[in-house]
């Protein structure tokens, strides 16, 4: 229901009861929520996390999905600016493509708070909260060549090549495992974040290297992926490690199957971004730097009863 409809019943609903709704006395306005697909469990812990705290602080909120694509991003920015929205949280389709949606939002009023993906500019977007990538990509390397034990031939599942998260975390990996001569890596492709292409993909590199003694992922749901490939093809043995800190993941880890992850904590920087946007609207500013990077914590057997939706507990 249109946010303006609302409040609007709201005030028909005092001249019958005379009695004000809890939302048309708290409402401070629309906050929009835009993200990737929640079939990643990632981006729905984003989206879930915007939008438990949005209400917490008193706005209405509007939950929609890109899906990666800029042209129905740029669309959901066209409905979030007819909508009259306070303000949007983002996590974008697209470094480049996401600019100008951004700052046709910024030239009609509204700020946009990012998450977890950055885009090119700055000066456009408030804020852009992002994962320290490259830190978590170092602990999951030198994880990975722990388990290796510094030898071997391996595989890397590359993310989407228009995410700059992608290619941070290629360059983490190679800068920790490249050090190590014994380590070879014999294959290397793009499975774009997708667990249905990763098990495809590790199914073609495990024909052409049957000697393959680990995976290296550029997220979780990937790494998911190559393990049920791995599995289906009776390879339990070849050690596979990921990145974001899933459930799915967790489970993994305490079954014995994949060996390690990373966390980027995505439930909390989806508050924090929504926690900055109030204090924008509020105060007219946040009253930090546009750019902030939130480090990542390893996750392996020893910890990974403590995860939960992104978090660690105690």
């Amino acid at each position: 229901m249109n946010i303006n409809r609302r409040v609007m019943l709201g005030v028909l609903a005092v001249g019958a009861t005379g009695v004000v709704p809890a939302f048309a006395q708290e409402s401070k306005g629309l906050i929009v929520i835009i993200t990737p697909s929640p079939d990643n469990p990632f981006f729905k812990a984003e989206a879930d996390g915007a939008d438990a705290r949005a209400k917490e602080l008193g706005y209405e909120t509007l939950v929609l999905v890109h899906d990666d694509d800029a042209n129905k991003q740029s669309e959901l920015f066209d409905t979030a600016i007819a909508q009259g929205a306070k303000a949007i949280i983002l996590d974008n389709a697209g470094a480049d493509a996401s600019v100008a949606a951004v700052q046709r939002a910024k030239d009609a009023g509204i700020p946009s708070f990012l998450i977890d993906r950055e885009i090119t500019q700055s000066g456009v977007a408030v804020s852009q909260i992002v994962s320290n990538n490259y830190q978590g990509a170092q602990l999951g390397a030198e994880e990975f060549v722990k388990l290796m034990g510094e030898a071997g031939e391996y595989a890397e599942l590359l993310g989407k090549e228009s995410d700059t998260n992608a290619g941070i975390r290629s360059s983490g990996y190679h800068d920790i495992i490249d050090q190590y001569p014994d380590l070879k890596m014999v294959a290397q492709q793009t499975a774009n974040w997708s667990q249905t292409e990763a098990y495809t993909v590790m199914e073609s590199m495990l024909q052409a290297n049957p000697n393959l003694k680990g995976v290296i992922s550029g997220n979780d749901t990937m790494a998911m992926g190559a393990y049920a490939a791995l599995e289906a093809a009776g390879r339990t043995d070849v050690i596979v490690v990921g990145f974001d800190g899933s459930n799915d993941v967790r489970d993994s880890i305490l079954a014995g199957g994949i060996k390690a992850t990373v966390l980027q904590p995505a439930y909390a920087q989806a508050q924090m971004a929504v926690d900055q946007a109030d204090k924008y609207l509020t105060t007219g500013s946040t009253g930090l730097e546009e750019k902030q990077l939130m480090d990542c914590t390893l996750i392996n057997a020893d910890n990974a009863a403590q995860l939960e939706t992104f978090a660690l507990g105690n």
